[in-house]
């Protein structure tokens, strides 16, 4: 059964995804920071990020910065 969805945990500051509510019985950090957690079959149910303020914050402004430049080289050209 699939059963998605977010939560939050703002006291760790935590991120948890849910691709599946099947039980975990294992992980693989991917990433510093970015663990994926797998079924008993080795598919991925569910992406844990710690330090989740910090890692969205740089996503955000390195995709934005990225835009920026590209637009700047765009009218540049």
């Amino acid at each position: 059964m699939n059963k998605t969805g977010m939560a939050y945990f703002k006291n760790d500051d935590i991120i948890h995804f849910a691709i599946s509510d099947e039980p975990e019985a294992g992980s693989v950090e991917v990433s510093p920071n970015i663990t994926a957690e797998l079924n008993v079959k080795g598919e991925l149910i569910g992406i844990e990020i710690l330090n989740a303020s910090t890692f969205i914050r740089d996503f955000v402004l390195n995709s934005v910065q990225a835009k920026v430049l590209d637009l700047a080289e765009a009218k540049a050209a």
